[in-house]
């Protein structure tokens, strides 16, 4: 050790505090040693190389001025040639060209044997035999040799063949320039600049190459030259200029023969770069990205229908017109979007790039870091759909690492995959909705329709010459759509500042038939949902309210007759005239009919709202005093299955990111052995779902797996505002054979939801991902006609086969009319269908209008969570339901019940769920039969006359002819003799059966099956409806009908009512009615109406 630090020699101190401090006792006993790295590099020819070769800039500038000189040099033979006079013979040059000419080449000469130099690498004839070379030493050595000899300073040496080395060094040139810049060359723009460049030069070659060589015939000037190759090459041959020696003629045949080689190579190149161009999709202008908007949409795949509701939905809005649409793809175009994206109207604004996200280049030709907004989007048609998530992570991670101001609009599958893109502006989890939209339809019928209807964009106009009433209201109600204004500059809402909430929605859906639905505060960013009567509203709040058209496109018109109204152009409807009155105290007014203890002859009459919420005049839901009969004294059935009910958020969240819910739960855990239904376990003995005794009825959930996202269907069916003898059980169906359908108590079931499975989302063919849910449901609508089946499907154009029946006019008459919307452009052409307008099935793509919307209106998102349960926000209300039993027909109108609701409850109703009798349709089971029993009546009696007749005319004919009656009896008598013989009875009876069968209905046939079934499992088929059959009713949705709407028996209003935690309220004895869980004393003290 002593002798390696005698020969190391001690490193020179380090400046740092320690030396400074230790002074050379710090560094003295240091053993480290220093070292130098890229030696290699110091070294004379490695500094050129790296001046000349390696480094992008100063080798860019070399070649430039390389490139020049060669044009130099061209331009100065050109010179000389126009310079020059024959008649002189051989006269003296120019000095100052000569000299020009023998310092370029001088340059020219140097710089070539220097790069030759650094170049070599043990080859030199590699170096010598370079075309390039060589015509540099054909050009510069001459003028060297003339410095030396100026006899020969007056030869002509071709020097225009610089113009080859010219494009060479243009070549490189580019390829540096792409490389200093450190952005990716664009091969078309190199092959075109190659091809044009060789045409140049060829052109110019034999321009100068005939000049030159005839100058010892015909001494042609350049412009003759000029002339001679443009006639020659373009093969018109006037034959006026023509070489008339022997070399000259020879240089034509070489230039024409290189030309018919050199150029069609050159166009093949060309031709499939612009093909593989076309399919890439070449670059976003990066002039056009800064004076244009324009947004990137990146998919995995794109398919034909998810372009269409882009495009469709994206530009729905005026003021996005303008906007370009950028589609960042890895897949080639198929050849339908090929087709759409070639119609005018998109070819102008739509722009594919075939690239991925991933990569910043493609990022870089979409010019992601201009755009306004970038859309990612799942495939769903994956059959992992975790994976498929995983993808859209990795997308919108490149996305905000290369373009950190740019808004993020992402699609997720998975809710566990969520938190890994919370910082994206605006996220919609699929599974999320699903769930969540699925489960408020079990208990707010058709709540998936409505939010579709409420996130699509459309004007209205829908079916408004269709012969069917229900079908104009139907589509004119389906143009509402939600928007937001500033209370203070809004027409509809800045006279009720200071005023209630509730007192603000009713009276402006009175005055102008909007429906005020919530508001945001000037420094909060929650919105809040009917936040309740004791909210005043200021003037800085945003309003959201849901209407035909936004205010800013409405027009108001004044009636002198009626001037407490006001008329939207748009919609076209009138609010009724409430009579203004004197407020009277009204405590606790319901929906039901006042006592008929007042004046004959007067109506029944409604309270008004208050502008300022009075809590005695208020009849609010309380649904944590738990005051009702059944909720304060359990039941015996309750008390001896230990059902006892806690209110309080759950223990454990199955994903990072979900919502904590305020719900009903259970004082204990159950054991896990007790969840399964179809077997008892030590702590029971029940193996189907009737033997449990449910008071309620259930709700069957059929899905693949037992995913996290059922927990967002489970949380709103348990939330604290729905009251506990209403909640239903639900049955989790991981497979459905009738057994495991019967077993699980499928006929006393309130709803089946069946929920598209992952593994057949994808299919060979699009739209046959479908096709096992859709036979599946089919089996049950046959089976059970009865049950309310809940469906959701890949595609929403195979909503059409969902309870199909081939023989219904009525539904064929619908399918008319959807392909006639389709062909007028409209976005909700399936809307028509009645199994959608029902309710009854919905395809989650529907909703990706929603995250598309969110680029115009951003709180679409936020409201659409509110609605289906899926946040909370203190203050914030839900969407509930009520029907309209006849005790409430008395309110008559939709303006006395918005009327009766704000003053009494403070709820905000926002549509109706009507159902009518389907007029003009008859079921499939009932033609069948009446056509089997004509038929059957029919053949009878034709069997009894052909018999009689037969009968008659045989025995006619046996009397005529003797030997042919023997005949025939000999023939009865040995079939006699083989066929057995029954008695009367037995032939009756067996007739009597045959006679059965043959004019049993299909119907009656599958109610047979099932219940063999059921009996063949030991249930009981007392509950099996055989014969309830709901196919003869349609039903729909009207979203913010007009004010004068009629009321009728059976609809199902959907409400917004207000949070209960808000506000507690008095205690006041309560009991039920038809609307609320409590009730307070009917009064005849209301306001005449």
């Amino acid at each position: 050790m002593a002798d390696l630090d005698s020969e190391v020699p001690p490193l020179p101190p380090r400046y740092r505090f320690r030396d400074l401090l230790l002074g050379e006792q710090g560094w003295q006993s240091d053993d480290r040693v220093q070292v130098e790295f890229y030696m290699n590099e110091n070294t004379f020819k490695e500094r050129l190389k790296l001046f000349f070769i390696k480094n992008q800039r100063s080798s860019l500038r070399i070649r430039l001025f390389n490139f020049s000189l060669k044009l130099l040099s061209c331009f100065l033979y050109i010179i000389r040639v126009l310079l020059d006079d024959p008649t002189q013979g051989f006269g003296c040059i120019n000095t100052h060209i000569l000299s020009l000419k023998v310092s370029v080449a001088l340059i020219s000469l140097f710089e070539t044997l220097l790069l030759s130099y650094l170049s070599y690498k043990g080859n030199m004839w590699e170096q010598i035999l370079r075309i390039p070379f060589l015509l540099e030493i054909i050009n510069a050595v001459p003028f060297i040799i003339t410095i030396f000899w100026p006899v020969l300073r007056n030869l002509f040496i071709p020097v225009f063949l610089n113009c080859w080395l010219a494009k060479h060094a243009l070549e490189n040139m580019i390829n540096d320039l792409h490389r200093a810049i450190q952005r990716t060359q664009s091969a078309m723009f190199n092959q075109v600049l190659i091809l044009i460049s060789t045409l140049l030069c060829l052109i110019f070659t034999c321009i100068c190459g005939i000049q030159h060589l005839e100058r010892a015939g015909n001494r042609l000037t350049l412009f003759d030259s000029l002339y001679f190759c443009i006639v020659t090459f373009s093969t018109v041959g006037f034959g006026d200029v023509t070489p008339k020696i022997w070399p000259s003629k020879l240089l034509v045949v070489i230039m024409i023969c290189v030309a018919l080689v050199v150029l069609p190579i050159q166009f093949e190149q060309l031709a499939y770069l612009w093909m593989e161009r076309q399919k890439s999709g070449g670059n976003y202008s990066r002039h056009r990205a800064q004076t244009e908007k324009h947004v990137v949409l990146c998919v995995s795949s794109l398919k034909i229908d998810l372009l269409m509701d882009f495009l469709n939905e994206f530009y729905a809005h005026p003021r996005l017109q303008d906007y370009y649409v950028v589609i960042l793809c890895p897949t080639e175009m198929d050849a339908q979007v090929r087709r759409v994206l070639q119609i005018p109207m998109w070819s102008q604004r739509v722009i594919y790039l075939q690239g991925s996200a991933l990569k910043d280049q493609d990022l870089l030709r979409a010019k992601m870091d201009d755009a306004e907004a970038c859309f990612i989007l799942s495939s769903r048609c994956e059959v992992d759909r975790t994976a498929a998530d995983h993808q859209t992570i990795l997308r919108a991670w490149a996305v905000k690492d290369f373009a950190p101001n740019c808004p993020l609009y992402v699609q997720i599958l998975k809710p566990e995959n969520k938190f890994h893109i919370k910082f994206a502006d605006h996220v919609v989890c699929e599974e999320e909705f699903k769930y969540a939209m699925l489960a408020l339809n079990c208990i707010c019928p058709a709540t998936s329709t409505l939010i579709t209807l409420l996130v699509h964009t459309s004007r209205g106009q829908e079916s408004q010459q269709s012969p069917e009433q229900w079908q104009k209201m139907y589509g004119r109600c389906s143009g509402n759509e939600v928007y937001h204004i500033n209370l203070e500059e809004s027409t509809f809402f800045a006279e009720y500042e200071g005023k209630s909430f509730t007192y603000a929605s009713f009276h402006a859906h009175k005055k102008f038939g909007v429906c005020l639905i919530g508001v945001r505060k000037e420094d909060s960013k929650n919105i809040l949902l009917n936040p309740g009567p004791r909210y005043i509203m200021s003037s800085t709040d945003i309003c959201f309210y849901i209407n035909i058209t936004k205010e800013e496109n409405s027009a108001f018109e004044k009636q002198e007759k009626l001037p407490v109204h006001s008329i939207i152009a748009s919609m076209g409807t009138v609010a009724i005239d409430l009579q203004d009155t004197g407020c009277r105290t009204s405590s606790r007014p319901t929906l039901a009919l006042p006592s008929e203890g007042g004046k004959e002859g007067r109506r029944p009459s409604i309270a008004p709202v208050l502008e300022v919420a009075d809590s005695s005049s208020l009849q609010t839901c309380d649904l944590l005093s738990d005051q009702s009969e059944d909720e304060t004294t359990p039941s015996d059935d309750e008390v001896s299955a230990g059902l006892e009910y806690a209110k309080g958020y759950p223990p454990y969240s199955p994903y990072i990111g979900s919502s904590p819910t305020f719900c009903h739960l259970l004082h204990e855990k159950v054991p896990f052995c007790c969840l399964r239904l179809d077997k008892g376990c030590q702590h029971n003995y029940y193996e189907d779902a009737k033997a449990y005794g449910f008071k309620n009825k259930l709700i069957i959930v059929a899905a693949e797996t037992a995913g996290n996202g059922l927990y967002n269907f489970i949380v709103p069916l348990r939330a604290y505002y729905r009251p506990k003898k209403e909640l239903n059980p639900i049955v989790l169906l991981l497979d459905n054979p009738l057994d495991d359908l019967l077993r699980c108590g499928i006929t006393f079931a309130a709803n089946m939801v069946v929920v598209d499975k992952e593994s057949t989302m994808s299919a060979e063919e699009d739209y046959m991902a479908d096709a096992k849910t859709i036979v599946n449901v089919q089996t049950l609508f046959r089976l059970f006609s009865s049950l309310s089946i809940i469906t959701e499907l890949t595609h929403p154009a195979n909503m059409r086969f969902m309870q199909f029946r081939a023989k219904d006019c009525y539904s064929l008459a619908l399918s008319k009319l959807e392909k006639k919307e389709r062909e007028k452009g409209s976005n909700l052409a399936f809307m028509f269908r009645l199994p959608f307008a029902a309710g009854r099935v919905f395809s989650i793509s529907m909703l990706d209008t929603l995250l598309y919307q969110s680029f115009v209106k951003d709180y679409m998102i936020s409201i659409t969570r509110l609605l289906l349960g899926l946040d909370t926000t203190p203050g914030s209300g839900f969407l509930c339901s009520m029907k309209i039993t006849e005790e409430d027909l008395w309110i008559r109108t939709y303006a006395r019940l918005y009327q009766k609701l704000c003053s009494s409850t403070g709820d905000i109703p926002i549509g109706i769920y009507r159902t009518e009798s389907q007029k003009l349709t008859t079921s499939e089971s009932q033609i069948s039969i009446s056509v089997e029993e004509w038929e059957d009546t029919k053949d009878t009696k034709e069997q009894i006359s052909y018999r009689s007749s037969h009968r008659n005319s045989t025995s006619s004919d046996q009397s005529d002819h003797p030997l042919l009656r023997r005949k025939s009896m000999q023939w009865a008598r040995r079939l006699s003799r083989r066929v057995p013989r029954h008695s009367g009875k037995t032939t009756e009876k067996i007739n009597q059966q045959r006679m059965n069968l043959y004019r049993r209905s299909e119907r009656q046939e599958l109610a047979e099956l099932v219940k063999n079934r059921m009996k063949h499992l030991g249930l009981s088929p007392a509950g099996y409806d055989e014969m309830n059959d709901h196919q003869n009713t349609l039903s729909y949705i009207l979203i913010n009908p007009s004010p004068d709407t009629r009321l009728e028996l059976n609809d199902i209003v959907y409400l917004i009512r207000p949070d209960p935690l808000a506000y507690v309220p008095n205690s006041a004895p309560s009991r039920k009615d038809s609307f609320c869980n409590t009730v307070g004393q009917d009064t005849r003290e209301e306001t005449q109406l």
